[in-house]
């Protein structure tokens, strides 16, 4: 979700999809196979490079918390990653009326249920649809 960066990072010109100024206004921790240096951006968004792991990554973003909501966000890997082991308690799926043909499928061969989620709210809007899932 960082960049379409795929392999090594070839400098650090890359910033980002966002500009100079995210949208997140605080740390945000991305997984990736190649180390990085942390890189500072306006609105106390600074993005962390983490190699070793979704737990690890996890553990990070708890302690950066302290205390606070801690949100995943990323490709449809990542958060399969998350799901099947267990580290997610609470989603929102937004829907959009959007053909995009083929593509990683988030759920296939995922029983949700079986993990324990259940819907717990939809918001219906002009341009999306909301679900809200917990465990």
């Amino acid at each position: 979700m960082f960049g379409p960066v795929r392999g090594s990072w070839k400098d650090e010109s890359w910033k980002g999809w966002w500009g100079t100024n995210p949208p997140f206004h605080t740390p945000a921790f991305v997984l990736t196979h190649f180390a990085r240096a942390p890189l500072p951006m306006e609105g106390e968004t600074t993005f962390y490079f983490v190699t070793d792991g979704i737990e690890s990554a996890l553990k990070k973003a708890k302690e950066t918390a302290q205390g606070k909501e801690v949100r995943i966000g990323g490709g449809v890997s990542a958060i399969r990653q998350y799901l099947a082991a267990g580290l997610i308690d609470e989603m929102h799926l937004a829907f959009a009326p959007v053909l995009l043909g083929e593509g990683e499928q988030l759920f296939s061969g995922m029983n949700l249920h079986g993990f324990g989620f259940a819907p717990f709210k939809t918001i219906m809007g002009e341009n999306a649809m909301h679900v809200f899932l917990r465990k």
